[in-house]
């Protein structure tokens, strides 16, 4: 009874506070502005089985998209065993789906084994390519800190976790082989369960070890560590990187279906243009028109945008691809969207709220509150340098293997500094005010455009003479 009891508070409590902080990712990612994203179900729907679940994209580098498949298998199918640790956590039981499962049961633990050996072998991979090889595209300057912490930590969780499922199996093996595992019934005869490795891991770990008791304790330390494991890494989740395991399917099912190359324009500004030359029309109210053109904080994104932040694996396949970052500017799209994370995290962090105007004030007081709510995201976080930098060529779009759209959040931004800064290097506003003026980027009038090609002697014989050539023939 005390068992189940600690387990239902352990159990409950960690889910009470995984769904705390999802609500108020929700509620933050609701600060940015609406967008209306509908249509063409059943293509979405496709994506999310190819892209998101199928990890389509991933298998363009196909070394360290095998060993993500391996950690990701691992990580879908041992929630089936997942669900038996919690069932028998709350009643009381041990391995409760064996006498109902049979040979099933045994295909399904061998199996889930097998996967964890696979894991673990590409966890060690991963760790390597981390730390020891230092793959370039995980040593960049926004992955010092606690990014490159953070990547390691999901790492060494995720062999914590392999060790307890294999103390719970492999002391389980050895008391069941001697008639005195919980999971012992009236029928059992002294054999073994046959899971595939822990038969053998088992035997060899745990084997020399006669007393009961120290066995028990080793099969509940491994049960009572694969729970808290698990807890303790759903709530980790929405602090890290790899809440893209939850994000990633929402995400690419409202990803964008049309070209890639195609860029958004705002039909406020359009609006505005439309009566600039036309004195005599009024641009509509519109309660959802943005309070400024383009981006300046966190509020001038579309939601869109934000979850887009939240679901970014820090991978750098963005980066790696980007022809500015290759040679050698400023410009990191994986920056951009890790910048804008930070931002929405700073917000969650000192419980800011916007005004009026869109901007982030204190909302309840929270210390060291008035100095966040002074920063912005374009500025603070993400400086000119990066956005000029952009060539709008779409290649980090391509390659995320989750479909975030890094080049929205980047014209966002670029429009706030040119229409409402009027913030742009000499050249772009020269051009600018041609394109005004003269309705072409030259600095002359339409009517005259052609005006140089007067003085051209023509190579060939006039239209005229071809004329009274043909007409004497």
């Amino acid at each position: 009874m005390i068992h189940s009891i600690a387990f239902i508070l352990l159990f409950f409590g960690g889910i009470a506070l995984f769904l705390y902080q999802m609500a108020d990712i929700r509620k933050t990612i609701a600060l940015g502005r609406p967008e209306e994203i509908t249509g063409n179900t059943a293509e979405r729907w496709k994506n999310v089985v190819l892209v998101a679940f199928g990890q389509k994209k991933m298998f363009k580098e196909w070394f360290p998209a095998l060993m993500h498949f391996f950690v990701y298998a691992a990580f879908l199918i041992t929630q089936i065993e997942l669900v038996e640790i919690i069932v028998d956590g709350i009643i009381g039981s041990h391995r409760i789906a064996r006498p109902f499962l049979g040979g099933l049961y045994t295909f399904i633990v061998s199996f889930i084994e097998v996967l964890s050996v696979l894991a673990f072998v590409a966890t060690l991979i991963f760790l390597a390519r981390r730390n020891l090889l230092k793959v370039p595209r995980f040593q960049k300057p926004e992955m010092k800190g606690w990014p490159k912490l953070d990547g390691n930590i999901i790492l060494y969780l995720e062999i914590l976790l392999i060790v307890f499922i294999f103390m719970m199996n492999g002391a389980d093996e050895v008391l069941y082989n001697r008639g005195q595992s919980h999971a012992v019934g009236t029928e059992h005869q002294q054999g073994s369960f046959g899971f595939t490795v822990s038969q053998f891991v088992g035997q060899a770990l745990f084997g020399g070890i006669s007393d009961y008791h120290t066995l028990e304790l080793i099969e509940r330390i491994g049960w009572w560590g694969h729970i808290m494991v698990v807890l303790i890494f759903l709530n980790y989740l929405p602090i890290s990187k790899h809440f893209h395991i939850l994000m990633a399917f929402p995400n690419v099912f409202y990803s964008r279906l049309d070209a890639k190359g195609r860029l958004t324009s705002s039909k406020h500004i359009q609006e505005e243009v439309k009566a600039a030359f036309d004195f005599s029309y009024t641009p509509p109210e519109d309660p959802n028109a943005p309070k400024r053109f383009g981006a300046k904080d966190i509020t001038d994104l579309t939601w869109k945008s934000l979850m887009d932040s939240y679901t970014c694996t820090e991978c750098g396949r963005c980066s790696a691809v980007c022809p500015a970052n290759l040679t050698g500017k400023k410009l990191s799209p994986r920056k951009i969207v890790m910048d804008t994370r930070d931002r929405l995290e700073e917000i969650r962090k000192f419980k800011l709220v916007p005004n009026e105007e869109g901007l982030m004030i204190p909302g309840n007081g929270v210390e060291g509150a008035e100095e966040a709510a002074g920063h912005t995201l374009l500025g603070h976080y993400i400086s000119e340098e990066e956005l000029r930098a952009c060539t709008t060529c779409n290649a980090c779009v391509e390659a995320c293997p989750v479909n975030i759209d890094q080049l929205s959040i980047i014209v966002e931004l670029r429009r706030h500094l040119i229409l409402e800064d009027s913030s742009m290097p000499e050249e772009w506003a020269s051009m600018t005010n041609n394109i005004e003026n003269n309705g072409a980027p030259w600095a002359f009038p339409a009517a005259d455009r052609f005006n140089w090609s007067q003085d051209i002697e023509p190579l060939g014989p006039s239209n005229q003479e071809v004329d009274k050539t043909l007409d004497a023939s």
